[in-house]
C-alpha cells in the first residue's frame, strides 16, 4: 500500500487555505424608460419682482408710516366731515345784518372743516387766499343804489395754484358738505386767480345774478 502525500488527482477539491477567484459579476440590466404621469411637473419659471407702486404725490414706494405726513396720502385722503355746530354758528353771524363780522372762513383742521377766520374788511379775506391753501368763506356784501341798500351773500371757494391735483378733486366734493350749513347765498365762485377776488368783480356778479341795479340813478 502506498503512503498518503501523493499529489491531488485532476477534479478533486482545492486544498484548503488556497486564494479562491471571485464569481464573474454580472452586468446592470437596462432600466425601462419612466411613465411620462410619474416624471416630476416642470419648474415654473422665476418670478420678477413688480416696481414699487407710486403714491398720489408721486414717490414711488412710500410706507404706510411716512404716507402718514403726506398731505395727499394722509389725512387728506381720509374721508373729510365738518364740525355743523360751530359752521352754523360762525354761518348765522355773518347773516346777522347788525354784526360786524362780513366774513368767516372754513378751513381744514386734519380731515374735518372748521371754522376759520372772520373779520370785518373785506381786504383781510384777500389775505387769507395764499398759494398753497385751499378755504372756503361766507362773505357778506352790502350792494346798493340810490334807493336802496340791501345786503348779498356768496359762496366763495379759493383754491391756491400749489395745491395738489387730489386735493383740488376733493375740495369740490367737500363743498357739499358746507352747503349744508351756508344753504343761503346769492352766488358761489370758484377762483384761484387773486384777480377774480377783488371786490369790485364780486359785487358786479352779484348784481348780474339778480335785482335791478339802480346804480345810475340819483335822488
Amino acid at each position: 500500500m502506498g503512503g498518503g502525500g501523493g499529489a491531488a488527482r485532476p477534479g478533486s477539491r482545492r486544498a484548503l487555505g488556497a486564494p479562491s477567484e471571485p464569481p464573474p459579476r454580472s452586468e446592470p440590466a437596462a432600466r425601462s424608460p419612466q411613465p411620462a404621469w410619474l416624471s416630476p411637473p416642470p419648474r415654473p419659471p422665476a418670478l420678477r419682482a413688480s416696481p414699487p407702486r407710486s403714491d398720489p404725490c408721486g414717490r414711488p414706494g412710500v410706507r404706510s408710516v411716512l404716507r402718514a405726513a403726506c398731505p395727499p396720502c394722509g389725512p387728506a385722503a381720509m374721508a373729510t366731515k365738518i364740525d355743523k355746530e360751530a359752521c352754523r354758528a360762525a354761518y348765522n353771524l355773518v347773516r346777522d345784518d347788525g354784526s360786524a363780522v362780513i366774513w368767516v372762513t372754513f378751513k381744514y383742521d386734519g380731515s374735518t372743516i372748521v371754522p376759520g377766520e372772520q373779520g370785518a374788511e373785506y381786504q383781510d379775506f384777500i389775505q387769507q387766499c395764499t398759494d398753497d391753501i385751499r378755504l372756503f368763506a361766507f362773505v357778506r356784501f352790502t350792494t346798493g343804489d340810490a334807493m336802496s341798500k340791501r345786503s348779498k351773500f356768496a359762496l366763495i371757494t379759493w383754491i391756491g395754484e400749489n395745491v395738489s391735483g387730489l386735493q383740488r378733486a376733493k375740495t369740490g366734493t367737500d363743498k357739499t358738505l358746507v352747503k349744508e350749513v351756508v344753504q343761503n347765498f346769492a352766488k358761489e365762485f370758484v377762483i384761484s386767480d387773486r384777480k377774480e377776488l377783488e371786490e369790485d368783480f364780486i359785487k358786479s356778479e352779484l348784481k348780474k345774478a339778480g335785482g335791478a341795479n339802480y346804480d345810475a340813478q340819483t335822488e
